[in-house]
């Protein structure tokens, strides 16, 4: 195997170094949450990919071994919905065994979670992330576009527990008028748990979801409700790229973050990469196109030729949607759905 570019990760063109790789396993989803696929757009009609336009597991584990040689430490499995896709532990194995990988995770909603969970944690997953907009059973079926049940996700996160998965993420997408009025039951559910409830505020992601910057319940709103009631501390990022801001509660009941894309961008410290299920690299949730390394795979491109590709798109990233949001440049861009390559 060629040394090429080892010892030296690649940096863009704001010297954001290349950290993160997010894994699109599958474009399609059981769930039709209205801020990502919402049922009006993605009817039974819709059609997703094929099997045979997805990446296989094994161009996915070849691609991800790649991205460790240049400098990626952490992978997140995501969709669509990862666990609609077959026999995914074994692509867990895979991937948990790539040489320079330090954390490997997943983000689901949870409704398959209960028959999965024992399975993936045997297969090297080590931590998870579970939607989690709401623990009202109507407004959770409203937040999901599909009337799902709540309680199927409350099973799978607490067979996750049993599973040995220690502190789990709970996502929750915060949008006026729909879920707003109801963070404090999500934090009274979890607070006094090693789980971690993530409050998130409701981002253009794509172009299909009725965005309106009127619906965005900014986290500062958001944090002083709960502060409020349960006194908040700041706690320092854990690392560059972090992209959640951590509080814990003052008498030690846990912790809770907040993504504030929209209010408070956090573009300058992202060092995230995006792998679209058909094999596509993007470089930013809001980017406009990918490049085709799934073309490259199945042409027979030798690893070098792989890694010179990846480097050279990374490189050349200048990526900076949030902190350029309502401008001219931002206001005319059409967007990848994020469906496609994760939220």
């Amino acid at each position: 195997m060629s040394d090429i570019n080892q010892g030296q990760p690649v940096r863009d063109l704001f010297g954001r170094p290349l950290h993160d790789l997010r894994i699109s396993v599958i474009d399609s989803c059981n769930f039709r949450c209205p801020y990502c696929m919402p049922a009006e757009v993605f009817g039974d009609a819709y059609r997703f990919l094929k099997s045979d336009e997805l990446l296989t597991f094994e161009e996915i584990t070849r691609i991800a071994g790649l991205f460790a040689r240049l400098g990626v430490v952490k992978l997140k499995l995501t969709g669509g919905e990862p666990l609609l896709r077959p026999w995914l532990p074994e692509l867990v194995n895979g991937l948990a065994a790539i040489d320079g990988i330090e954390d490997l995770a997943l983000i689901t909603n949870g409704a398959h979670l209960e028959r999965m969970a024992r399975q993936l944690r045997a297969a090297g997953l080590r931590r998870l992330t579970v939607s989690l907009d709401s623990l009202d059973e109507q407004t959770f079926a409203l937040m999901n576009g599909k009337a799902h049940r709540l309680q199927p996700v409350l099973n799978g996160i607490a067979a996750a527990e049993a599973a040995g998965f220690q502190s789990i993420k709970l996502n929750a997408v915060v949008i006026r008028g729909m879920n707003d009025h109801q963070v404090l039951d999500l934090v009274r559910r979890f607070r006094g748990t090693a789980h971690i409830v993530r409050f998130i505020e409701f981002m253009d992601a794509g172009n299909r979801n009725g965005w309106r910057r009127e619906l965005v319940v900014p986290s500062r709103e958001t944090l002083a409700a709960i502060d409020a009631e349960f006194p908040l501390e700041p706690v320092e990022p854990s690392y560059r790229g972090e992209v959640a801001s951590r509080y814990r509660f003052a008498d030690g009941q846990g912790e809770i973050g907040f993504i504030s894309s929209v209010s408070q961008p956090f573009c300058r410290d992202c060092t995230r990469a995006r792998l679209s299920a058909d094999g596509r690299l993007y470089t930013c949730l809001f980017a406009a196109k990918g490049f085709d390394l799934r073309d490259l795979l199945r042409r027979g491109a030798t690893d070098d030729e792989l890694l010179a590709a990846i480097r050279t798109v990374w490189s050349r990233r200048a990526d900076h949607y949030s902190e350029e949001r309502g401008g001219a440049v931002a206001g005319g861009l059409e967007k990848v759905e994020m469906y496609t390559v994760g939220g």
